[in-house]
């Protein structure tokens, strides 16, 4: 489950102190956004280590310029306070489940 967050500085607090970092961002006017987002939750519901944020980029606009958004939706996973992976509007959800399942488990056996 995601878990809105209603401030560019949540946001970023979270990514700097949590070590893997989800961040979906999207608008309530946007379709696309509405039909992948449970979609999104569902592929990465067993990823019980990553911290799951979402923002609403017009409740916080600011948060188009801090992260390069120019269209939504937009995923990213951060490790360590560092963008990894950067997948926009259209959104092939087995090639980016892919890509941040090789990112995680990764991290996972670089830090154990």
């Amino acid at each position: 489950m995601l878990k809105k967050v209603s401030t560019l500085a949540d946001a970023r607090r979270y990514i700097q102190e949590e070590q893997l970092v989800f961040l979906y961002i999207g608008q309530p006017n946007c379709s696309v956004c509405h039909s992948l987002k449970p979609q999104v939750e569902r592929l990465l519901e067993s990823y019980d280590d990553v911290t799951m944020l979402e923002i609403d980029a017009l409740e916080v606009p600011e948060v188009a310029e801090a992260f390069n958004v120019l269209t939504v939706p937009v995923l990213l996973l951060f490790v360590e306070g560092r963008e990894y992976l950067r997948k926009a509007r259209i959104i092939h959800t087995k090639e980016f489940s892919a890509e941040f399942a090789k990112i995680v488990t990764g991290y996972r056996e670089m830090v154990e």
